[in-house]
């Protein structure tokens, strides 16, 4: 029997929806609810094309030269982003998750990294999607099996889908960053600037247009429960969200203007992350994580109308 470029395929339904989740790479292929996609993901004879769905572990986004210092050590990880000299999205991308859960609404799968060069440490990564009336919750738990502390960040890539026949720029989007990450020709963190006055302040909504985003946001608003939500909404009212808890301060939106046609920017790209670019080589909001210590996070999608 041929395997599928992204292996087994772990279907979740409830209530007429209907997510699947990848072995290769813990991912999110696929998400349909009330007859519509709420996810641009891909097909099952494929391999999952600019991030779709991938989860980014021991880091989210890019790391400049591949090289960081921790506790006096210097690592160096392998350059995966080649025309801007970076690592990037981390180092489970492309690695097979074992099944530790699974019934017809949840799956948990679970992936230990091993000790290798640029990151010689043992962690063990567990994440939990669950499908409800409510949408899809996905949590992640990462722990520290080794006999040293470790650097940690994490975040997850899925494209929120514009609807049929529609690319972002005919949505609107509600985003909730108060502060916008600038960067430089290889996407890595100069500075941080207000959006206050720009086109960039998405915090009551914008059409999309024409604006081209590609940037991290951070200071998120949230509501009362804790969590911050990005929404995009089509002319005829339905839409999709993606909603976020404390663990993720950080907030990656991409419209996808150098995916190739024909998909370009029919989807918009909505990345939590616990930290920014860049984070292993600054320290900033990098989780240390002792011996046998654990940190958990959770987010979601949700359709709208």
């Amino acid at each position: 029997m041929t395997v599928l470029p992204t292996g087994e395929q772990y279907t979740l339904r409830q209530a007429g929806a209907e997510a699947v989740v990848t072995e290769v790479g813990g991912g999110l292929r696929s998400y349909r609810a009330g007859g519509r996609h709420l996810v641009d993901g891909f097909g099952e004879q494929d391999m999952a094309p600019n991030a779709r769905g991938h989860v980014l572990a021991p880091w989210p986004n890019r790391l400049r030269d591949g090289r960081y210092t921790w506790d006096g050590e210097e690592h160096e990880t392998p350059v995966s982003e080649h025309e801007t000299g970076n690592a990037i999205h981390g180092l489970v991308r492309f690695v097979a998750w074992q099944v530790v859960e699974r019934t017809s609404e949840r799956v948990v799968l679970e992936h230990l990294l091993h000790p290798q060069p640029g990151y010689p440490f043992t962690l063990r990564l567990r994440i939990a999607y669950e499908l409800s009336a409510a949408g899809l919750r996905v949590q992640t738990t990462a722990t520290n099996e080794g006999d040293r502390a470790l650097p940690y960040g994490e975040g997850h890539h899925p494209y929120l889908a514009a609807g049929a026949g529609l690319h972002v720029d005919d949505c609107m989007l509600v985003a909730p960053g108060r502060t916008r990450l600038e960067t430089d020709e290889r996407a890595i963190p100069t500075g941080a600037v207000d959006v206050a006055g720009t086109r960039y302040d998405l915090r009551a909504g914008e059409k999309v247009g024409d604006l081209l985003i590609d940037h991290a946001f951070t200071d998120l608003e949230r509501d009362g429960d804790g969590l911050a939500w990005v929404r995009l909404t089509a002319p005829d009212g339905r839409g999709v969200a993606v909603w976020m808890d404390s663990a993720y301060g950080y907030l990656q939106l991409f419209t996808g203007d150098v995916v190739p046609e024909p998909r370009r920017r029919e989807g918009l790209a909505v990345e939590p992350m616990t930290c920014p670019p860049n984070a292993l080589a600054t320290g900033e909001a990098v989780l240390r994580l002792e011996p046998g210590e654990s940190t958990t996070a959770a987010w979601g999608i949700a359709p709208l109308g």
